[in-house]
């Protein structure tokens, strides 16, 4: 069973998601440099075939490009590890599990954003947007009701 956090508790992982997020997002693009080293390599075997190619700065770069899709993985984990779900690695979109009315709905966090605002239906996704307002601070809970 998914973790469900109260606002309280959702707000105090942001500092901590959000380190990781931007974690990721920089060894995202660490492995997208490699994969298109590895890329550009390619095209170069192709044209050239294969004459005077540089296998070493290949093989560099196909490490460079595991060793980071190895740490994105772990960023990706450990944010994953909180109990919130990334919805949007790109742009950093991250939801949390709650309970309104009895029905599961999500917490909605965008990286950059100073503080969980909104909140949406598990269908609905990031346009369903709604405004955190009293009734949803009033009968909103966690795993453990307040």
């Amino acid at each position: 069973m998914a973790k469900r956090f109260t606002l309280v508790e959702a707000q105090g992982l942001i500092p901590e998601v959000d380190r990781l997020l931007r974690q990721a997002l920089e060894t995202k693009t660490e492995y997208q440099n490699a994969e298109q080293a590895i890329h550009e390599f390619s095209e170069h075997v192709m044209m050239m075939g294969g004459v005077m190619v540089n296998r070493d700065r290949a093989l560099e770069a196909r490490a460079r490009r595991d060793d980071a899709a190895a740490r994105l993985r772990e960023c990706i984990e450990a944010v994953l590890g909180t109990g919130c779900l990334v919805k949007d690695l790109d742009i950093g979109l991250v939801d949390f599990p709650t309970l309104f009315r009895g029905v599961e709905v999500y917490l909605c966090w965008k990286l950059g954003e100073s503080g969980i605002a909104f909140w949406h239906g598990v269908e609905e996704g990031f346009r369903g947007r709604k405004a955190i307002d009293q009734d949803f601070l009033d009968h909103h809970h966690g795993d453990r009701p307040q």
